[in-house]
């Protein structure tokens, strides 16, 4: 099947986002801010303590927090780590022991998140412009990696894999929610790089999805379907009901 064109994936993604980090209260594909938060899952105490301009840029696709279980003084790297919302709230449960480094592509977003880190004291946070297929992180660095609706985005979603097998610690774990399909996308949608920038056209089949995490030499130890989310145009929907288009959450794990 052909492939899309990655150059231009990458600037409409860079595009999509920065209005995501602007204009949050845009016209979107998917729904995004506190409401949509909530709905899949993230307690309402813990988004009262994060920025709510932060908040408001949320667009991930589940709470997969709940899986990463992440503790005091853990090392938590976020891949896409967008306006923050994720970020933030990782930073609060590894405490002032721990820390998290984000990676973003998007230099709105970064701008964002590291404005809001320094005015509310978001000291442990680190944040980083990169490609998550190549993300500026030590080898062996992280207990823990999580990633919320940004596999999907990226062409080589093997190598994103590889990049977190490679920076896990011995025995750490991720916790990734993203879109994939149950159904082979077309070779049309998978060559539109418009659809792809809305977290359509770039979906995986589930069952190579989870065969790709395996291969980097992870062990998937749940998966979990998120109902709760949906697209909102009418082109999204439609594609959601021909093809299987969904939401998961994935936590998996590294041999010791």
């Amino acid at each position: 099947m052909a492939q899309v064109d990655v150059s231009e994936l990458r600037d409409k993604v860079k595009a999509m986002y920065k209005a995501v980090a602007e204009e949050p209260h845009g016209r979107f594909h998917f729904e995004m801010g506190r409401d949509l938060a909530r709905r899949l899952g993230y307690p309402a105490a813990e988004l009262d303590r994060l920025p709510p301009e932060a908040v408001e840029s949320f667009a991930g696709v589940g709470y997969h927090l709940g899986l990463a279980a992440i503790t005091p003084g853990e090392r938590v790297v976020d891949l896409g780590s967008g306006s923050g919302t994720d970020l933030f709230l990782a930073a609060r449960q590894a405490g002032p022991a721990g820390g998290v480094t984000g990676v973003d592509m998007t230099e709105a977003q970064l701008a964002k998140a590291r404005r809001l880190a320094a005015r509310d004291g978001y000291t442990t946070v680190r944040l980083e412009l990169g490609y998550i297929e190549q993300a500026p992180v030590e080898d062996g660095s992280a207990d823990v990696v999580i990633s919320n609706g940004v596999i999907n985005l990226c062409e080589d979603k093997a190598a994103v894999f590889r990049e977190i097998a490679r920076i896990l610690k011995p025995g750490g774990r991720t916790a990734i929610s993203d879109i994939v399909t149950e159904l082979q996308l077309t070779e049309a949608i998978v060559c539109d790089a418009s659809l792809w920038a809305s977290c359509i056209g770039g979906a995986m089949q589930q069952d190579d999805y989870r065969r790709a995490i395996e291969d980097a030499g992870l062990t998937v130890r749940t998966v979990r379907e998120i109902p709760q989310y949906q697209f909102i145009s009418d082109s999204a929907q439609g594609a959601t009901k021909t093809f299987g288009v969904k939401s998961i959450s994935v936590l998996a794990s590294k041999a010791d």
